[in-house]
């Protein structure tokens, strides 16, 4: 009878033993089966760049009861400080407005400085280029001039007559005064007349 008891005890507690052990078994397989699957979805979301974390938070946002745990979490001060930053984010948003128009202008005046610079530059080079033509035509005057004042009143007058009114007057004026004079008197009276009413004009 003792025997029994002690049989009867074995089998129950070798029952029981295998019973836990296949509780465990099963459990673990469902652990392992969960783990692999969570693996192989994680895998799956990378490939197709699927950011499961933030997936999952669009999730739990939809839920009310998740929602209202978080707005009873809030801090009433996150409500004024969003609404700082809204209107510090509206203001730099603003004064960025403000910069790029300024800096637009800037370019404008740059550009507008550089042509008006470009266009000195260009009077500057006309002007030089005047300077010297003009030096020229005095020494070439001047040089004229010499040569008519070296010349015989005789030979000089006709000359002058045949040459352009504006050169002949360039010319008459620059002579001094004793040469001029005995080339207008070697010249005809209405000669003479016509280059002495341009010259006093």
């Amino acid at each position: 009878m003792v025997k029994n008891k002690k049989t009867a005890n074995k089998s129950s507690a070798s029952h029981r033993e295998k019973s836990s052990n296949t509780l465990r078994n099963v459990m673990m397989m469902m652990l392992i089966t969960l783990l692999f699957t969570t693996a192989i979805i994680l895998v799956i979301a990378k490939f197709n760049n699927v950011n499961v974390f933030e997936a999952v938070k669009e999730i739990t946002t939809e839920f009310p009861v998740v929602n209202q745990d978080k707005k009873e979490k809030s801090n009433p001060n996150e409500a004024v400080l969003g609404d700082r930053i809204v209107t510090l984010q509206a203001e730099i948003h603003e004064k960025e407005t403000q910069v790029h128009k300024l800096q637009q202008q800037l370019d404008a005046s740059t550009s507008e400085v550089e042509a008006l610079i470009l266009e000195q530059e260009k009077l500057l080079e006309e002007i030089a280029e005047l300077k010297r033509t003009n030096d020229s035509a005095k020494q070439k005057a001047s040089e004229m001039v010499t040569t008519f004042e070296k010349m015989s009143a005789k030979s000089a007058a006709p000359v002058l007559t045949k040459m352009s009114d504006a050169e002949a007057l360039q010319i008459l004026s620059n002579l001094k005064p004793d040469a001029l004079a005995a080339i207008l008197e070697k010249m005809s009276p209405e000669d003479a007349a016509k280059y002495m009413s341009m010259m006093t004009n």
